[in-house]
């Protein structure tokens, strides 16, 4: 290997003019603005960005790996723009592969030639225009307020990057059309130095674009190394070598490029991408990742060590991934679908590791029944309140229950119960536990509890959690103490409000005619008839639901809620 040097500038022109790309065991981007950010405050301050490890690859060698292109116009809406393409290299008689520094050259990409569009708070996570493009701008006046960064670097929209007494935004990307200090010195004269800025101001200015334009341009701070051996073996050992620390790059990488490279008849890396944006965008949607599919893939295929680690994806365990890839992603697909009419998506932050065992049932044994879809929900939403399964050991028990019993043809839930006894993932709750569980409150979205006090209710449909007592008005004290609350009164609404107990599932159309209306008055609209059953439906106690009455109303719903838990989790729900 041979060490070498080149500018930021260069760097770009490489990956510009399509002379460098990414080799199929490279993970995709991971950064984030912010990474991104600190990483150019890094380059403007002189600071070691690291070596970089490039191979040479001549024609004779294209074909042994797939390539890709960089990132540049990255988006975090849809798949279009999250992956990395597949590159064209008809034509090509060489090309520089990178198996180290990826992550840092696509910010400088994204950074210098591209943009980053992410979601902004509160709006829908479907919606296209949550996800405006935003640029790399440098604030040329004052220095950064953040203390871990010398200069102030954001990612804006067109709209957000207005100048003011304080800012003069400057988009980074046109620093590479200035190619000598000339061109800077005019930018400044145009735009700060006749300006009416401060002289702090303008001497800050100067000094920051005088020194973007001498980290981009001049100074070779992308180190490298050049591997020009063409042996594919030493490459695959130099990259692992290199990313096998954790910190770096995740043991999935690792694997999924390992079967990148030993799968004959698919592209792993294209359809692993792909099919985890696949199941991500079942039902209101989930965050799988590709840590998932992989462990899914072990588990599924029955191989007896479940561990994520390289000896257990050798070339005899990825063939016959490969083999069975159809049934596994039908397995997946099957099981994200019915967890997903269970009224589950990713706002519940789930264990996706639960919905392994529910993939090997379908897989192995077929189309459910209606009376496994109940055992299954049943069992997930136990498993679900213990936290998911921390580990590969009641994974690989799970599997070996539902292996040993369902030939019988039915989801082995009393089985699966009983082996569970006495391990950190009981089935079976004792008082305790489940006064744990009541603990939940309204920003943990309780849908696993929910789908305990509601059995009768299909979570497929637009169901919301809604505040009995309005949310909105327990948070106001002007509008207690207008109810005649006590100073101890209001304290006890406003700390409680979020609890179990004020909570419950109305239909969409249903919840938003009930509004922030006061949960008497609410009731008091009800026919007589409909409002005995809605109270019995939902655990309502015999008191006045007043502002007054809240602690007791609260105290004696949850001793209801106790009983019906105790009653569904403490014991074989056969």
């Amino acid at each position: 290997m041979s060490f070498q040097q080149m500018s930021v500038r260069k760097v770009i022109t490489e990956i510009d003019e399509k002379r460098i790309f990414l080799p199929s065991i490279q993970r995709e981007l991971v950064w984030d603005t912010e990474r991104i950010i600190q990483f150019f405050d890094s380059l403007m301050c002189g600071y070691p960005i690291g070596s970089f490890l490039f191979r040479e690859v001549k024609k004779d060698g294209l074909n042994k790996f797939n390539f890709y292109e960089f990132l540049r116009e990255y988006s975090e809406f849809g798949n279009r723009d999250k992956h990395n393409q597949k590159a064209d290299l008809k034509g090509k008689g060489r090309i520089t592969a990178v198996l180290d520094g990826q992550q840092r050259l696509t910010a400088l990409n994204i950074g210098l030639k591209g943009s980053f569009a992410y979601k902004e708070p509160y709006k829908q996570w479907g919606n296209p225009n949550a996800y405006p493009k935003r640029k790399q701008y440098l604030n040329l006046l004052p220095p950064a307020e953040d203390s871990e960064c010398k200069y102030e670097f954001k990612f804006l929209t067109e709209k957000g990057c207005e100048n003011d007494a304080t800012h003069h935004w400057f988009l980074i990307g046109n620093i590479l059309d200035m190619k000598s200090l000339v061109d800077v010195n005019s930018y400044l004269n145009v735009n700060i130095l006749t300006k009416q800025y401060t002289e702090k101001q303008c001497r800050f200015a100067t000094d920051a674009l005088s020194k973007l334009h001498e980290a981009i341009h001049f100074s070779e701070s992308i180190n490298f190394y050049l591997e020009e051996s063409d042996s594919l073996e030493r490459v695959l050992q130099i990259f692992i070598r290199i990313n096998s620390g954790g910190v770096v790059l995740s043991y999935s990488d690792l694997l999924l490029s390992t079967a990148t490279a030993q799968w004959d008849k698919l592209d792993a890396r294209e359809i692993i991408h792909n099919f985890v944006d696949e199941i991500n965008g079942i039902g209101s949607g989930f965050n799988v990742t590709k840590d998932f599919v992989l462990k899914s893939c072990l588990v599924l295929c029955d191989f007896p060590d479940i561990a994520f680690n390289v000896d257990n994806f050798n070339r005899e365990n990825v063939l016959k991934i490969q083999d069975e890839w159809e049934n596994v992603a039908e397995a997946i697909r099957g099981a994200a679908t019915l967890v997903a009419s269970f009224g589950f998506n990713r706002d519940n932050k789930l264990p996706y590791n639960l919905f392994i065992p529910i993939a090997y049932y379908l897989k192995h044994f077929g189309i459910l029944s209606n009376d496994d879809r109940t055992k299954i929900k049943q069992w997930f939403i136990r498993s679900l309140l213990r936290g998911g399964l921390k580990n590969d050991t009641p994974l690989r028990n799970m599997r070996d229950t539902i292996r040993k019993y369902s030939a019988d043809g039915y989801f082995p839930l009393k089985e699966l119960m009983g082996a569970s006894k006495g391990t950190g993932y009981a089935l079976m709750f004792t008082e305790d536990e489940i006064n744990n569980v009541l603990e939940k409150q309204y920003k943990d979205k309780p849908i696993d509890i929910m789908s305990i006090l509601y059995p009768w209710v299909d979570m497929k449909n637009h169901f919301h959690i809604d505040h009995m007592y309005p949310q909105s008005k327990m948070s106001s004290s002007k509008y207690l103490k207008k109810c005649r609350l006590s100073d101890e009164e209001i304290e006890f609404a406003k700390d409680n409000c979020n609890r179990l107990g004020n909570l419950q599932l109305l239909g969409e159309s249903e919840n938003i005619g009930k509004q922030d209306c006061d949960f008497d008055e609410w009731l008091r609209k009800m026919p007589a008839e409909q409002l005995s059953e809605y109270k019995s439906k939902n655990l309502i106690p015999d008191i006045e639901p007043t502002y007054a009455n809240f602690q007791k109303f609260l105290e004696a719903r949850e001793k209801l809620i106790f009983e019906k838990l105790k009653e569904e989790l403490s014991g074989n729900p056969e």
